[in-house]
Formats: structure tokens, C-alpha cells, sequence
């Protein structure tokens, strides 16, 4: 695989500045991809260093953590990107990413892959992918519904409108996958020397979970807040 140095990688950060410009100048706040960029650098290179040393351990009681750790982030970073912010409304969006993402990450881990033991190679970056996703999918769910409710809209309407525009990222990538874009896991395992058919078969797998954990945590989410709220 082609090794990217450092001087190369910082010209991705070319266009990312002038985004920056516009979202600042637009959005008055010149802040937040500044922070956001170097989170993510630091974020990145130290859990590079990490993940060495978890697929190494194969520690189950480390995994475990790691999994609840992600869950508790994802929640908490949907929480941020709503207007109501309290602690039963983290709790249902707590419930809502575990519930869907465990379900989920056990489907494919123990049926799907057919794992017959923890391997945190398989299991962590999967686990990442599905919670990554059901977060940006219910961040778009929850402030959707909160702004259809602003319109008078009752608890049904509003909830079947943010549930369809939530839904529609992922479902023009269902149908673009293959026509507009490579997939990053698959080409990721392509260029890494793996038989493209068996990276197709990963990908679909993935796309598949993604779609259905995001719309079922949507489901719970729902379920639980005119149930309990």
C-alpha cells in the first residue's frame, strides 16, 4: 500500500481551510472545525497507538469497556447536537444505541463472520462503524422531530417526518454504492491485496447493518420517548 508522509497528508487541509473560511464567515463561529480538525488528529493518532495494543491483548474485559465507552460518547455527542438537553433524554438515546448497535454487532460477529471467540480485530472497528452511523442518523432524527414539533405538528407527524429525512443519507448510499462511490471499507480492503468479491461481500454486510441498526435505533428511540416521556 502506498505510504502517505506527512507533508503530503497536510494538503488535505487545503480545501478543508477554505471551508473553514465560508463556515466562518457564514456562521459567525471560527472555532468549531478548527477544534474539531485537531480532535480529530489527535483522536486519530492515539488510537492508532491503541489499537495495537487491544488486537495484541485480546483482553474480553477490555473490550467490553471499549464497547461501553463508545456507546456512552455516541450518546453523549447526540445529546450536544439537540435542543433538549437533560438526563432522561440521554437516557433514551443511550437505550436507542445500545439496544440496536448490540444487537446488531452480536448478528454479525457471531452469525454472519461466525466467530467462535472474541477478536477485538473484527469486533472493535465493526463496533465503531454501526455506532458512528446510528449516532449521525439519530442526531438527524432527534433535531428533526424537536423542529416538526415547533410547527404544532402532533407527536406521530413529526416523528414519521423525521424518520423518513433522517433515513435518506443512508439510503442514497445504498443506492449510489457501485454507480458513484467505492465504499471506505471496501476500498480499503481492496488496496490492501484483498479478492475484490470477498471486500464486496464485507461491504454489503456492513451497508446492510448500518441502514437497519440506524433505523431501528430511530425505532426504539420513538418507542421509548412516547412511552416513558
Amino acid at each position: 500500500m502506498q505510504t502517505i508522509t506527512f507533508l503530503n497528508l497536510s494538503y488535505s487541509l487545503v480545501p478543508l481551510i477554505v471551508v473553514w473560511f465560508f463556515y466562518a464567515k457564514w456562521t459567525k463561529n471560527t472555532q468549531e472545525i478548527p477544534l474539531a480538525t485537531i480532535r480529530m488528529v489527535v483522536q486519530l493518532l492515539l488510537i492508532g497507538y491503541l489499537l495495537v495494543f487491544i488486537f495484541e491483548s485480546k483482553n474480553i474485559y477490555l473490550g467490553a469497556f471499549i464497547l461501553l465507552f463508545m456507546v456512552l460518547v455516541a450518546s453523549f455527542i447526540t445529546l450536544r447536537n439537540i435542543t433538549i438537553q437533560n438526563p432522561k433524554e440521554y437516557g433514551l438515546i443511550l437505550s436507542a444505541i445500545a439496544v440496536s448497535g448490540f444487537i446488531h454487532l452480536g448478528l454479525i460477529c457471531y452469525f454472519i463472520l461466525d466467530l467462535e471467540t472474541y477478536d477485538p480485530k473484527y469486533i472493535i472497528p465493526i463496533a465503531g462503524m454501526i455506532f458512528a452511523s446510528i449516532m449521525n442518523v439519530l442526531s438527524i432524527a432527534i433535531e428533526r422531530f424537536y423542529k416538526e414539533l415547533s410547527y404544532n405538528e402532533d407527536f406521530e407527524q413529526a416523528r414519521n417526518s423525521s424518520f423518513k429525512a433522517s433515513m435518506i443519507p443512508q439510503i442514497n448510499s445504498l443506492l449510489a454504492v457501485g454507480l458513484v462511490a467505492l465504499p471506505g471499507m471496501m476500498t480499503g480492503q481492496i488496496l490492501s491485496g484483498i479478492d475484490p468479491m470477498i471486500a464486496v461481500r464485507y461491504q454489503i454486510m456492513i451497508m446492510s447493518m448500518i441502514l437497519s441498526s440506524s433505523g431501528i435505533a430511530i425505532v426504539v428511540y420513538f418507542t421509548l420517548k412516547k412511552k416513558y416521556v
